[in-house]
């Protein structure tokens, strides 16, 4: 059952003095067993393309295809937080609705000069050093890819006020028939006897996210209709003012999107293309299933940081080891060409070249948790454009990582992009580490 929600004039659990462990873990764990089953979609989709004729070109074609996506996604992923901050009134709601209609055109009108003009053929040749057969397989899948920022822009936009109004078992039951639809849709194409290639993987995900758009969208509206038209406490009228909120959110994250395409470009630069991305994103893919479940940890602190402060830390000492555990685990134990080997569908080199790029992310996950607590900090302090600058640290470290790596050792193939990845992400979190130290001696 779900609470009601909180008005203006109700205590906030940060002005509470203890917040005992149980009290924490109810809060976290429904937030990260959320965040697991999105990461789980892409594994659904992965384990599908593994079962093509080709199963490194195809993968590493989506792969491809799936960067570019996630650029463009990115800032529709944002509305959600935006969204549930600024609309507590329908008039507010519909101007960043109006918001979500300007970024949906400019979305659709890119995604088609790079589908289906030669420019998009270019950018993909160019940047990622690949050949004309790999473009190809990368364009199959584009084309499906990018009509998916139009339903994720719906989810994202009725999620906001869903969370709102504290209804997010909404959020649940939505991932939760999206994967069973995409599981399903991945049988018939393992079984039906259809050819799978890159357009398979983008229409698992397409139709994935177009029912979670729709869960998303009926309760959004059955909300929408008891919501007020207007607050009088409300500043958001108009389009204009949903930009100051908005707009800091965009720059910050703009960096973090550069990592992604940025490792793929390198790992065309190994000793053996396909088989580097391929391995690299399988190895992330389920690495991402286990650290993703860790995504909420700056709630964590935004929540309950002041109101208990040493219990906080407890919480982050007692549980932020488990993710680099569990990835371990895999990546040096008989379970892992078991778990992993289930994922892809079978044995032999993408196996084995994917366990061993399992073995470097263990860093990363070490330090995943971490991050996300320092983040919390900073968002707690309300000092948000600091974040810039522990992203670019990241950015910056991750890119040398990846020139050094890969021009040095090529032979390392997708462990020069999980290498790359955990440096960066550990520098992002000695920039914080810094940050606070000095936020904290002023």
């Amino acid at each position: 059952m779900q609470p009601a929600p909180r008005t203006a004039e109700e205590p906030d659990i940060r002005s509470e003095e203890r917040v005992s462990l149980r009290r924490m873990l109810a809060f976290f764990v429904p937030l990260g067993l959320s965040a697991s089953l999105v990461a789980l979609s892409h594994v659904i989709v992965n384990g599908t393309l593994s079962r093509s004729l080709n199963p490194e070109a195809t993968i590493a074609g989506y792969t491809i295809a799936m960067s570019l996506f996630i650029i463009t996604e990115r800032p529709v992923v944002f509305l959600r937080q935006t969204c549930s901050a600024l609309a507590g009134d329908r008039v507010a709601f519909r101007a960043v609705g109006w918001v979500t209609l300007y970024l949906l055109l400019f979305t659709l009108v890119f995604g088609s000069v790079m589908s289906y003009t030669p420019l998009g053929a270019a950018l993909f040749r160019g940047v990622y050093t690949i050949g004309n057969e790999l473009v190809t397989e990368v364009l199959k899948g584009y084309r499906i890819l990018f009509l998916v920022t139009v339903f994720s822009a719906i989810r994202c936009l009725y999620h906001g006020i869903i969370i709102r109004n504290m209804q997010t078992k909404w959020l649940t039951i939505g991932m939760v028939v999206r994967l069973a639809v995409m599981y399903l849709l991945s049988l018939y194409f393992i079984h039906s006897g259809h050819e799978i290639d890159g357009r398979t993987g983008a229409l698992i995900f397409l139709a994935g996210m177009m029912v979670e758009a729709l869960v998303s969208w009926l309760e959004g509206r059955r909300i929408y209709r008891m919501m007020p038209e207007k607050h009088a406490s409300s500043g958001v009228s108009r389009v204009r003012d949903v930009f100051p909120f908005y707009r800091p959110l965009i720059m910050t994250s703009f960096l973090s999107v550069l990592i992604g395409p940025s490792i793929n470009a390198m790992l065309g630069k190994t000793s053996q293309i396909e088989l580097a991305i391929a391995s690299y994103a399988i190895a992330l893919s389920v690495t991402t299933l286990i650290t993703s479940f860790y995504t909420y940890v700056h709630q964590i602190v935004l929540n309950f940081y002041q109101a208990d402060p040493r219990g906080v830390w407890r919480f982050a000492m007692l549980f932020h080891a488990v993710p680099a555990l569990l990835v371990a685990l895999l990546a040096f134990t008989p379970v892992g060409p078991v778990v992993v080997g289930f994922v892809i569908g079978g044995e032999g080199q993408l196996l084995d070249e994917s366990l061993r790029v399992l073995r470097v992310f263990v860093l990363f996950a070490l330090v995943f948790p971490w991050v996300d607590f320092g983040n919390g900090l900073v968002m707690l302090r309300k000092r948000t454009r600091l974040m810039a600058f522990s992203q670019l640290g990241n950015v910056i470290v991750t890119i040398a990582a990846l020139l050094a790596v890969a021009a040095a050792v090529p032979g390392w193939n997708g462990m020069v992009g999980a290498l790359a990845q955990s440096c960066g992400l550990a520098a992002e979190g000695l920039v914080l580490l810094v940050l606070l130290r000095r936020m904290g001696s002023r």
